[in-house]
């Protein structure tokens, strides 16, 4: 049996759907990437992938479709991750290809574009671009950011959700791992267990 032959049976094919749909159970929050096109009107895609990625330098992530207008406008430019509240599933429609009747309202300046009303605003500027299969892995630095209290549009099962109450009861403080519970506090190399 030639190697490939042996390394087709080992790894059997993925069905897209059903890659999809495991993927979708994941519950995310809902953002919409903002930034500017060439010739300077602000541009919006909705994205749910998006990721923390490093508090020093401060870094976040968002992936987006490869060919999507937004993924090609992002090259060296400076971009906005909206963190989407409960309310603007307008909004996110509107982004996602589905224009409603009222337009998205912006914030009012020459900066970066962003959109009014969010959880929060992540303001970046371009750091990497990685290829990612049929989506594009965009990483930017952190510059600005605005956090509202309104809470979040969440996104799981191909479904918008809102928050609902804790689990337990309660809201977890502090992961065990977490810096500000010390555990990696001081400590520059890590033993293999």
């Amino acid at each position: 049996m030639s190697e490939t032959a042996a390394a087709e049976q080992q790894s059997p094919a993925i069905d897209a759907r059903q890659l999809r749909k495991a993927f979708g159970k994941f519950a995310t929050g809902v953002t919409v990437v903002t930034c500017r096109t060439p010739d300077g009107t602000p541009h919006g895609a909705t994205v749910n992938a998006f990721t923390a990625v490093s508090l020093d330098p401060p870094l976040a992530q968002v992936t987006l479709i490869r060919g999507n207008k937004a993924s090609q406008y992002l090259e060296d430019a400076p971009f906005a991750i909206n963190i989407m509240a409960a309310d603007q599933l307008a909004t996110c429609l509107h982004f996602a290809g589905k224009p409603m009747k009222d337009a998205p309202a912006w914030r009012s300046d020459d900066g970066i574009p962003v959109l009014c009303g969010n959880a929060a605003t992540i303001e970046c500027k371009p750091w990497r671009i990685y290829d990612g299969g049929d989506h594009l892995i965009v990483i930017g630095e952190v510059i600005d950011l605005q956090i509202n209290e309104a809470d979040p549009l969440l996104f799981v099962s191909g479904k918008f959700r809102e928050v609902g109450g804790f689990s337990g009861g309660s809201p977890w403080e502090a992961s065990g791992d977490s810096m500000a519970m010390g555990w990696f506090e001081g400590s520059t190399s890590f033993p293999s267990f």
